[in-house]
């Protein structure tokens, strides 16, 4: 794929999506780092039923202290892994306490210290909280960026690094987004929606479901 394609597919999903964000819940950064290590193998909506309850009753690292494994186990018991989620989230609450003066780190490094955050957690809240140009690849990204041909690799490092080479400047911060909602609900995993899909004379999947697909026009 060359640097037109691209550039056009990102055309498209900003005329289609001007302003995407992430689905997860959330009102502050700490809210949006609990919410993120949640939905490590869950479904947002399925974090989302959770935090609804959780936040309104405990939204700081002290609160949700208070709460104690108990407690907050109480919130996130029909989350996936919620017994490892609950340790993680009262250890990261403890460390953001002692070390971070209740702050949320801003840079990938401090954040991947915490406990439950890995590199897809911290480049998801450096960009959605803080408006870090980042890429967090996760299983829906990199099946659109290996499928598509937008930026192929073997893992998800090496797509993310790809993908922060290629994608123009001005689309990189919005990138996540764009690529995730469209792993999400049009190039799903079993059966791509490829006649609903608005850059499908763009892609490069060579098994396509072409029938009664309507081609964009040119822009």
């Amino acid at each position: 794929m060359n640097a037109t394609q691209r550039r056009e597919i990102f055309i498209r999903f900003r005329e289609a999506n001007p302003h995407p964000t992430t689905e997860l819940e959330y009102s502050t950064p700490f809210q949006l780092l609990v919410a993120v290590i949640l939905s490590a193998q869950a479904t947002d909506k399925s974090v989302n039923l959770a935090t609804r309850k959780l936040f309104p009753v405990a939204d700081t690292p002290e609160q949700i202290l208070q709460l104690g494994e108990t407690g907050l186990s109480s919130f996130i018991q029909r989350i996936g892994l919620y017994r490892t989620k609950t340790r993680n989230i009262l250890a990261t609450c403890r460390l953001l306490i002692e070390q971070h003066h209740n702050e949320i780190p801003r840079t990938r490094e401090e954040l991947e210290k915490l406990p439950g955050v890995g590199r897809k957690t911290a480049n998801v809240v450096l960009n959605t909280a803080f408006g870090e140009p980042t890429i967090a690849v996760d299983t829906h990204i990199f099946r659109v960026a290996n499928r598509t041909g937008i930026a192929p690799g073997k893992n998800v490092v090496e797509v993310e690094r790809k993908l922060l080479k290629v994608v123009p400047d001005e689309f990189r911060h919005d990138a996540h987004h764009w690529l995730i909602l469209h792993g999400r609900y049009i190039c799903k995993a079993r059966k791509p929606l490829c006649q609903q899909c608005l850059i499908v004379d763009l892609c490069e999947f060579k098994e396509k479901n072409l029938a009664e697909t309507v081609v964009p026009p040119d822009l």
